[in-house]
């Protein structure tokens, strides 16, 4: 596969499909990491005098009443911000309007396109992969960098469907993520992998791609209960995935020595921050109380599992992140990671969020920016977005 340093930018329209599926709120932007992480590549187009034309969706659009909250524009002017010069704002997704700023474009100049899924509106074009937008998007440029690693597991118009039509290559961006993950295809062992995180539905394809490969799996968060209930444990309360205990019990008993489950967890009455917890014991649970995090023997459990590890990935908080109290085994154990320096991957989503929070995402080996994405991939599945770039 071309990388972009292989395409012929000099002087060309390119078009860059940007992840800006950013957090908003009454208007404003929560946080711009994601659009902090496309500058590279921005800025790569822009010391070629491209004439950089920038994709990107913005939340769902099912809707009218979707349109203004998924606007585009505050992410032109924070764009305009870090890029140090204006960058022009298309309130269209298509038309003679949009056609004509892009043939009064100079290299140089960037200009980001209205949120692609305002085109879902009209039988979900972007969405579908419409071969007709995706032509007509492909049209308005000479080269296509897919910079968006959140959606390359999507088939798109506004990725497959634009690449089917132009010299394509991944951004920067892209090419760090997969860099990094591959390094999971073949990992160096001891490999041990962490998922926490509520369901065991959201992790059945990674569980079974990965517990042929791992030396050992970690399960915390909401998912360890229906592993624990699978073992005949009374959980009280706890978060139970009913459908899958017989998943859980299928993996316990073929893979009996890779797979480690708490041993103490935090237990309260009510799902609150409000309430006092209690550390109590696997076997202590009582019928009405429910598990919120982790204990502190299953955290030496997990430090001592990870002591040896050459490389680790690891997918969703240990406890109930979002509650104060029930964050600190997740926090304690980024620290350990980090203190060790052991060669760790975090999976995207909330586990790069957490560790942002508690000052770790800088210091960890690769923080992927993907959710769904990254999922996919630790799945083993074929992303179409990369596909299309082949």
């Amino acid at each position: 596969m071309k990388t972009i340093r292989d395409l012929d930018i000099n002087n060309k329209k390119v078009i860059i499909r940007c992840d800006f599926n950013v957090p908003m709120k009454e208007g404003k932007i929560t946080d711009d990491t994601r659009i902090v992480a496309a500058l590279e590549t921005i800025n790569y187009c822009l010391e070629k005098n491209a004439k950089v034309i920038l994709l990107s969706h913005l939340g769902r659009v099912k809707e009218e009443a979707d349109l203004a909250k998924n606007d585009l524009a505050p992410v032109a002017d924070r764009l305009s911000q870090l890029l140090k010069k204006d960058v022009l704002f298309s309130e269209k997704t298509r038309g003679p309007e949009l056609e004509a700023t892009i043939d009064s474009m100079q290299g140089g100049d960037v200009l980001l396109v209205q949120n692609t899924r305002y085109e879902d509106l009209d039988g979900k074009k972007e969405s579908s992969n419409d071969e007709e937008l995706g032509s007509y998007w492909a049209s308005l440029g000479e080269v296509f960098i897919n910079d968006a690693f959140g959606t390359i597991h999507r088939a798109h118009a506004s990725n497959c469907g634009i690449a089917a039509h132009l010299p394509s290559a991944p951004g920067f961006l892209i090419e760090r993520e997969l860099k990094a993950l591959s390094e999971l295809d073949n990992p160096e062992h001891p490999f041990v992998v962490i998922l926490g995180g509520a369901k065991v539905a959201d992790k059945i394809g990674v569980i079974e791609n990965l517990v042929k490969k791992a030396d050992k799996i970690l399960i915390g968060g909401g998912m360890a209960f229906t592993f624990l209930k699978a073992q005949g444990k009374e959980i009280g309360k706890s978060l139970l995935d009913e459908e899958n205990i017989d998943f859980c019990k299928k993996v316990l008993s073929e893979h009996p020595d890779k797979i480690i489950l708490p041993i103490d967890v935090a237990i309260t009455n009510e799902y609150t921050n409000d309430e006092e917890y209690r550390v109590k014991n696997i076997d202590e649970i009582t019928s009405n109380e429910m598990g919120l995090d982790i204990g502190n023997k299953t955290l030496e459990l997990f430090e001592n599992a990870l002591s040896t590890a050459k490389i680790v990935v690891w997918n969703g908080p240990l406890g109930v992140y979002e509650f104060t109290k029930y964050k600190k085994n997740t926090d304690e154990l980024l620290k350990y990671i980090v203190d060790n320096n052991i060669k760790t991957i975090l999976g995207g989503g909330d586990i790069v969020a957490a560790a942002t929070a508690a000052g770790y995402k800088e210091k960890v080996y690769h923080a992927s920016t993907g959710g769904g994405a990254t999922l996919e991939y630790l799945e083993g599945k074929t992303l179409p977005g990369i596909e299309s770039l082949k």
